[in-house]
């Protein structure tokens, strides 16, 4: 995984650039979701490794797969954009379609701090309500001094609390963990 991270990070960054010139951000940022998440299929993958498919059928596959995912909505990377067939063709060419979700996050990354954004998860032992997720928002905006995007994620072995991911921030107040802290204190 951190091999295709070092791989996948400058043709984020090459696209990123050719995306904000173009002041297309939002565009780009959604075809190469849909395209990551299609490459990223098992059986899509492994259709791609095929030593027997050229370069051509492939890139005619993928741009196939794309278009017709994006509901006949014309796209960046399987309608007649250039750029995006361009781009496709290179990560082709490169043996690299495989890198194309990890592409897709670090495009996201690097939109989300230019866009004074962080993504936040939340996971609690129980469903937090609309108040209570305003209340976390509001104090990482005012701690992490960007704005907020916020996902809550269910998880009942945590058995109370909550553990915050914010970027490379973490933290950890569930009940579990303080529980495991306690019992490491006690037998030391």
């Amino acid at each position: 995984m951190a091999e295709k991270n070092t791989i996948a990070r400058p043709y984020a960054e090459a696209v990123f650039e050719l995306a904000r010139e173009a002041n297309a951000l939002d565009s780009w940022s959604d075809a190469l979701a849909l395209a990551g998440a299609l490459t990223a299929d098992g059986q899509v993958a492994d259709f791609l490794a095929n030593p027997v498919l050229s370069e051509e059928e492939q890139l005619k596959f993928v741009t196939g797969l794309v278009a017709g995912a994006a509901d006949g909505r014309p796209g960046l990377l399987g309608g007649s954009d250039r750029r995006g067939t361009n781009f496709l063709k290179l990560l082709i060419e490169n043996d690299r379609i495989d890198v194309l979700p990890e592409i897709a996050e670090h495009f996201e990354a690097l939109k989300a701090e230019i866009e004074n954004v962080v993504d936040v998860t939340v996971t609690s032992a129980t469903a937090l309500d609309d108040a209570q997720k305003e209340a976390i928002a509001s104090a990482l905006r005012k701690r992490l001094g960007r704005q907020i995007r916020l996902e809550t994620e269910l998880n009942e072995d945590l058995i109370g609390g909550a553990v915050i991911r914010a970027g490379d921030v973490v933290i950890d107040g569930s009940l579990r963990a303080r529980l495991e802290g306690l019992a490491n204190a006690l037998t030391a």
